[in-house]
């Protein structure tokens, strides 16, 4: 397969920069195998939905992980000894004291730069020091910062010095604000270590998950931390060559049974998201059980893979060329998630993190 493939036209002005007021009142598409199409709301989730069936939410907390700073002048020569402005997007951490980041301007860093996130002016301040030792540097601005903080003082830091870290489509066009730690979360999020949010539970009121409890639809949680990685394009013409960046993620064995339960009783496991359903997809086998999981995974998704967990599919809009739209191709079909998008550009609906969503059935 060639990355064209999974390419088409989207007008600029669908690009959502704010979500839907209130949440649920975002539009809907339902994509059902062989073409059947209708145009709802999330709001009527609960009449899509079977007594029995069980939802799977990605229970994971976005952290303000994007960092302004500055790289501290080089004492050696050649031109290169005044501080220079930098950007980390914080994506995965490895220790306490230590994350993997990607930078802006990568190039400019090198191994063993200090670098000063937070404020500048009054040094005096501890509570204002954020300070970082690049201890390696990889391609493409990946670098592994080493913070002078650690643990608990470390997230404390990052918390009051960090921004929400909003995909680029939206970044380019305003500025993040303090709405944006409140629209940028599930209202059921709890375990912290994302650097952008699963948007197909941006959605999801108090109200709803009622409705749907009453409804019979059973409600249950994985945590897969998303990292920066998912907004990084596909750089090669051919779709296998591509390497999927590593996101840690965890199944417990309570979650696990539970599932299997449904589906041995006929119902059906719904994903709330494309991160819930690679974590389950990675945390089942051949035999279509489902396992703990507590590891990172890498999974790929493209039209001929063979789903094992997932059933149906709630899930926002997505780029062009991304690995995102691969993965619905493989879900629901290449054609017919071709003609939906068509009739979603043609119809108004709202794109991307702060968008519209749809639910889709499997092939």
């Amino acid at each position: 397969m060639r990355l064209s493939d999974f390419d088409f036209d989207l007008p600029e002005n669908l690009i959502a920069l704010r979500p839907a007021s209130p949440r649920e009142s975002a539009r809907l598409l339902v994509v059902r195998p062989g073409g059947g199409r209708e145009d709802l709301t999330v709001g009527d989730l609960p009449s899509l939905l079977r007594a029995g069936d069980a939802l799977v939410f990605n229970d994971t907390r976005v952290i303000p992980a994007r960092l302004d700073g500055q790289r501290e002048g080089r004492s050696e020569g050649g031109g290169d000894g005044s501080p220079v402005a930098v950007e980390a997007t914080l994506h995965k951490r490895l220790s306490p004291d230590r994350w993997s980041a990607f930078m802006r301007p990568g190039k400019r860093l090198k191994a063993g730069d200090r670098v000063r996130f937070g404020a500048t002016g009054d040094r005096g301040c501890e509570g204002a020091l954020l300070d970082a030792t690049v201890v390696e540097k990889g391609e493409g601005g990946e670098v592994v910062l080493a913070f002078d903080l650690s643990g608990p003082d470390l997230d404390m830091a990052i918390n009051t010095r960090g921004h929400m870290p909003l995909p680029p489509y939206i970044a380019a066009k305003r500025g993040e604000d303090e709405q944006d730690r409140i629209d940028y979360q599930t209202v059921y999020a709890r375990e912290d270590g994302s650097v952008a949010a699963p948007t197909a539970g941006l959605h999801f009121t108090p109200d709803l998950l009622a409705r749907l409890a009453a409804a019979g639809v059973s409600q249950h949680f994985v945590t897969l931390h998303v990292g920066a990685g998912t907004f990084l394009p596909v750089k090669v013409d051919d779709v296998a060559d591509h390497r999927m960046h590593p996101e840690y993620g965890e199944v417990s064995a309570a979650t696990a049974a539970a599932l299997n339960a449904v589906r041995a009783a006929g119902g059906r496991i719904v994903c709330v998201g494309t991160t819930s359903l690679r974590l389950l997809e990675s945390a089942t086998g051949e035999d279509g059980v489902i396992r703990p999981w507590a590891d990172e995974t890498a999974i790929f998704i493209t039209p001929g893979y063979r789903f094992r967990a997932a059933d149906v599919l709630m899930t926002n809009f997505h780029l062009p060329k991304s690995t995102l739209f691969m993965l619905v191709s493989a879900f629901a079909g290449q054609s017919e998630m071709r003609e939906a998008y068509d009739h979603a550009i043609s119809s108004g609906y709202r794109f991307y993190s702060y968008g519209d969503s749809s639910l889709l059935f499997r092939a």
